[in-house]
Order: structure tokens, then sequence, then C-alpha cells
């Protein structure tokens, strides 16, 4: 009851050597931060690129509301908080797939390669979240599931029918959606990694277990201040070209 207290009247201590708290709270208020950032500039943009800048700045603001939460639930447990931060993956992540297809719209990307990359998010962090929480008896066959959305993701942009628009497309939104490419490719392939060493399987006897808390937390902030940083400097350079 004390604990509960305490995480709802936010007074948690954190201690000096915490480094996981102190990830937690220095990623609420980078996300935080850039949020401000993102929201503030759309009145600079031409009208076709402010929806996607505002998609930057609502993925850093739900990601630090849950940050937040994140931070006190630590805090008061000292336990990872899985639960909320795979709300704010559910959240976030289907959000990031939306600027690929919001920066390939004008270069004739169809609505259902929106409803695809969607889809493939969602199931690739429904399916996470069932063997991490509820069926961790069968977490291996889970995230292999996982990883298939996943890697059909990486397959789509790097090679499918995304890549074919910005390909043709050319100039600075090809370039864009290369580096947003590699945030996927490199930047998401620590979430599978954790999966492994926070779950039992296969993978286990090579990788051992452990908690990945400060590198997700660093993950989460390089990969969606990250995002939104390469969306707005497409905008920018869109709108001097008009």
């Amino acid at each position: 009851m004390t604990k509960l207290l305490l995480l709802s009247a936010g007074i948690a201590r954190m201690l000096p050597d915490d480094y996981t708290g102190f990830t937690f709270f220095v990623g609420t208020m980078a996300m935080m931060a850039a949020s401000a950032f993102f929201f503030l500039s759309l009145s600079q943009f031409d009208k076709k690129w402010r929806t996607s800048v505002l998609v930057s700045g609502l993925i850093t603001f739900i990601a630090a509301v849950h940050y937040f939460y994140m931070k006190e639930y630590w805090g008061a447990f000292h336990e990872s908080p899985t639960f909320f931060r795979y709300v704010d993956w559910i959240l976030t992540v289907p959000l990031m797939c939306v600027e690929f297809y919001l920066i390939l719209k004008f270069a004739g990307a169809k609505i259902g390669l929106l409803w695809k990359m969607i889809f493939l998010s969602v199931v690739m962090l429904v399916t996470g979240y069932l063997g991490e929480t509820i069926f961790k008896e069968n977490a291996a066959i889970w995230g292999l599931v996982s990883g298939i959305a996943y890697f059909a993701i990486v397959y789509e942009i790097w090679l499918g029918s995304a890549a074919k628009l910005a390909k043709a497309a050319g100039g600075s939104v090809l370039e864009s959606h290369k580096l947003l490419c590699w945030f996927v490719l490199v930047g998401w392939a620590i979430y599978p990694l954790g999966y492994m060493l926070g779950t039992d399987g296969w993978y286990t006897s090579i990788l051992g277990k452990g908690s990945v808390d400060v590198v997700y937390n660093i993950a989460d902030a390089i990969n969606k201040i990250g995002f939104g940083l390469v969306v707005y400097n497409l905008a920018v350079k869109s709108t001097k070209e008009i």
C-alpha cells in the first residue's frame, strides 16, 4: 500500500546509482522537449508537410507521457514497466510506420501501404506482448511471429513498394526514406534482442537473461526523436524548394 501511495504521489526516491531510473527521467524530458519543438515549428512548413511533423510531435509526446509513468513505476517497485512500455509502443510504433506513408504520399503511395504498415506493426507488438507476459512458456513461438512481422516491415521499406516509391521520388524524399529505413533496421533491432533476454527459449543458452531497460530507454529516445528529426529536415528542405 505504501508503495502504491508513493507511486501515485510521484515522490519515489531515485538513488544516485540508479541508472535505469536516470534514463527514464532523461527519456521523459527529451521526449517532451522534442514534442514542444515539433509542435511549435508547424507553422513554418507548407501545408502538405504539416501532418508529417505533427505526427512526429505526437509520437514523442505520447512517449513522454508513458515515460513519466514508467519512471514513477520504476522508482516505486524497481521492476521493468513492461505493460506501460507496450502501451507506449502500440501507439507510437504504428505512428512511426505511418510516417513512411506520409512522406511517400506525394510520390504516389496508396492507402493500402498505410494499412499494411500499421497491421504489421500491430502484429509485431501484440504477439511480442503475449509472449513476454501471458504465454511465457511459448515465448519463442510468439517471438518468432513477432520477428516475422518485423522483417516484413523491413522488407517493405527496403525492397518492397515503399522502397520503389522512394526511389522514383528521388531527391530529399529518397534520402529521408533511407535514413528512416536505417532507424528501423538498426535502431529497432534492440527490441527483439531485449525480448530474447527477457524470456526463455532456445536462445537463452546463447544470450543468457537480463534486464535491458537502460538500453531500451536510450534506443527509444534515439529512434523516436531521430525519426522526427528526419521528417522535420525533409519538411524544411521541401518547403524551401517551393
